[in-house]
């Protein structure tokens, strides 16, 4: 799985919104979605605010 992937199924699980992680890394809804589509690639910081968000390690995210 890609890492936009392990987002999107992480999101899922916790029943969030794309708008609802957004809010709370503070970066537009297109970008979520472009994130998990994996035309966008997340900054390190960025990848670590969504999986503290999420709840889990950064490295759930990365893991292919």
């Amino acid at each position: 799985m890609s890492i936009g992937e392990n987002i999107r199924n992480k999101r899922k699980g916790l029943n969030m919104s794309q708008n609802d992680l957004a809010s709370a890394v503070g970066v537009s809804v297109p970008m979520i979605c472009q994130i998990e589509r994996g035309t966008k690639v997340p900054t390190v910081i960025l990848g670590a605010e969504i999986a503290k968000i999420l709840q889990c390690d950064l490295n759930d995210l990365v893991q292919v």
